[in-house]
């Protein structure tokens, strides 16, 4: 199946903005219960302050990717249907559906990644037919999603992203082996040879990595929060999605996959 797993907010009906509940901190000014709009989301669906959430505070907004399971949820679960249109028991269940949708599409979009890799053509068949029972999921009812156990889901998956892992740093790891971390934050790796590192989940909040080489490096679940990337190579970085690279710090001269491309505020920084 051909699914669009990026987000196409002309074809949602603001979902992230109201399901989703969010509390006052650095990445968010005002604390938001779930079921409730955002006080700049407008009868459009648009946002207020779409072109301008960082400098309001709106970090977490910024670095958020449904993987499109917004335009999903709205246009495909519940046929077109307008929250703000709807009965109460219809609200509750778009709301209650969106995030487990979200989570499983995230599913999906590293398998896909994973599949278009040439060094993982030994394990393409269980990566495909993960694609497959993953997206029978989603094609359920709203009822039936919302029964779905995500963590088992995850379990189930995780062994074909370790070896897809595994399959694709093999040929950037020449570099002097170190000991596997989790937790980076605020680390000076200012110019190192960071590649084919496994930083699966790692904390690299507000880390200097300016003018590292993160080519071949596992960034599955790692948090780029202010990480500073600044001249990096991250070119060739694996399982690398936008919201990590919304939430970090980088110039034009930062090297990106294909697939991704530098946000908007990176431009203001060079």
């Amino acid at each position: 199946m051909n699914r669009e797993l990026a987000s196409n907010c002309s074809q949602c009906v603001g979902l992230c903005c109201v399901a989703l509940p969010y509390a006052k901190s650095a990445d968010f000014p005002v604390d938001k219960d779930a079921g409730t709009p955002c006080h700049h989301l407008k009868t459009n669906f648009a946002c207020a302050i779409h072109n301008s959430l960082r400098e309001n505070g709106f970090k977490g907004c910024v670095s958020y990717e449904c993987f499109g399971a917004g335009q999903y949820v709205t246009q495909v679960l519940f046929e077109g249907k307008n929250w703000r249109d709807s009965s109460l028991a219809i609200k509750q269940e778009m709301f209650a559906t969106f995030p487990i949708v979200q989570q499983l599409h995230e599913m999906l979009a590293y398998l896909n990644e994973a599949l278009k890799l040439t060094e993982t053509e030994a394990i393409h068949l269980q990566l495909q037919q993960a694609v497959q029972e993953l997206t029978t999921l989603t094609q359920q009812t709203p009822q039936d999603i919302r029964q779905i156990d995500l963590a088992q889901q995850r379990i189930k998956i995780k062994p074909l992203f370790i070896q897809s892992s595994s399959l694709y740093r093999r040929s950037y790891r020449s570099q002097k082996k170190t000991k596997k971390r989790s937790d980076y934050l605020g680390a000076n790796l200012k110019g190192r040879n960071l590649q084919g590192r496994d930083f699966r989940s790692a904390l690299l909040i507000a880390a200097d990595l300016r003018e590292a080489d993160l080519r071949g490096a596992d960034l599955i679940g790692a948090d780029l929060r202010d990480a500073q990337l600044n001249d990096a190579d991250l070119s060739e970085a694996l399982f690398l999605t936008q919201p990590q690279i919304n939430a970090a710090i980088g110039n034009e001269r930062t090297r990106l996959p294909d697939h991704l491309v530098a946000p908007a505020h990176w431009k203001t920084r060079c």
